[in-house]
């Protein structure tokens, strides 16, 4: 079990208040936040339907901002924060971006890949390790997705006359 600080709780708030904006667009309100020796380097949220890019997931987004933010792919050292467990496409390019450390909030028992449905993390065959710490503000990023989801559900239903 991994310590969690309060600069965890601090960071992984930045990335709920990013996740608060995203459904004003239309996106699932996932949020992250890229940090690496006490600064942050990306504060971003889901852009999938506003670039209607199936690549653009908040981890993605964020990743690719500090890349080009520090001129290298390399991320070694930095610390990656998110509202939700990443899938297995986020999972992988957090791997391949060489973060050290993923902290994130709600588990995705239907698509998680770092602890829930798929272990990327864990993988002994892969070259790099992430260190994993799951649960920080749970509650706050599950009540964000479980509100966006019923408001969803309650207009597709106002919609269809029900």
């Amino acid at each position: 079990m991994t310590f969690i600080a309060d600069k965890d709780r601090e960071y992984m708030r930045l990335a709920l208040e990013q996740a608060g904006l995203a459904p004003a667009l239309g996106e699932v309100p996932i949020g992250a936040v890229l940090v690496q020796d006490g600064q942050v380097l990306a504060q971003v949220h889901n852009f999938r339907e506003a670039w209607q890019d199936p690549t653009a997931h908040a981890e993605i987004v964020a990743i690719r901002g500090a890349a080009n933010r520090l001129g290298t792919w390399r991320l070694t050292g930095a610390t990656l924060y998110v509202t939700v467990e990443p899938c297995s496409m986020c999972a992988g390019a957090i791997i391949q971006s060489r973060i050290s450390r993923l902290v994130f909030g709600a588990r995705d028992p239907k698509a998680g890949a770092c602890g829930s449905v798929f272990n990327l993390p864990e993988e002994r065959r892969l070259n790099h390790k992430v260190e994993v710490s799951g649960g920080v503000l749970e509650r706050e990023s599950q009540e964000l997705m479980q509100r966006f989801f019923r408001t969803l559900r309650e207009d597709v239903n106002e919609r269809a006359g029900f």
